[in-house]
């Protein structure tokens, strides 16, 4: 049975390429052909004529096949800013989007979408990352850093998936905040408010291995 998965998070930069990673790594161990996308990418670099991201390729490479880049990264842009932005002459269209999802999954048992920035990041003019995620209509994984402020972020984007009618998953907790000295009652205190299971902590490294991002006590789902 095919299966796909949305990875949004409480803000950018907590950890959602981690969390791809590490799932398409937990789907390889079942020996299913797992699969990636970042369908919107800012801050991209040219390499061989073309705009390509750095997440984006850790997905291509990570994948269990070859995948041609652009059906992975349909919006690959320039700048490092929000894409309805960075994309002004260029706005991520979520009909293509949507091919490129369909056709990857005719290439693969599970396919690990990654969102852009938070929950309510803008896409193009009208339509943002929730948008999408009620275009693919897919189960939603929540990636929460842990840090100071991150109980009011994760309740109120896992409040905004339930408004979507979106099946929220389970959420992963990404601790990459070497100062915060709060880590297991923060994560408790999200166990006893959100609704959604707990699949997994990432543990705090000093240096992060893309290849390999290092998970605990990872949930079968």
């Amino acid at each position: 049975m095919k299966q796909a998965y949305f990875i949004t998070g409480t803000d950018t930069n907590v950890g959602k390429t981690w969390a791809t990673l590490a799932l398409m790594s937990h789907f390889k161990q079942q020996g299913l052909c797992v699969v990636g996308m970042k369908p919107v990418a800012s801050g991209c670099e040219k390499i061989e004529g073309s705009w390509k991201n750095s997440d984006a390729l850790a997905i291509q490479k990570n994948g269990s096949k070859f995948i041609d880049y652009s059906l992975i990264n349909p919006y690959a842009y320039e700048l490092p800013i929000s894409p309805h932005l960075a994309g002004k002459d260029n706005p991520a269209n979520l009909e293509t989007i949507f091919t490129n999802f369909q056709a990857l999954q005719n290439l693969a048992d599970v396919v690990i979408i990654e969102g852009a920035g938070g929950w309510y990041a803008p896409l193009n003019v009208h339509e943002s990352i929730a948008d999408l995620a009620q275009k693919l209509n897919i189960p939603i994984i929540l990636v929460v850093a842990i840090k100071l402020g991150c109980i009011n972020h994760a309740l109120l984007t896992f409040e905004a998936i339930e408004k979507s009618k979106l099946n929220c998953a389970g959420w992963l907790a990404v601790c990459n905040d070497a100062d915060f000295d709060c880590v297991d009652l923060t994560i408790d205190s999200l166990i006893t408010r959100l609704t959604a299971p707990l699949l997994g902590i990432f543990p705090f490294e000093k240096n992060w291995n893309v290849t390999a991002p290092k998970i605990d006590n990872f949930r079968k789902i």
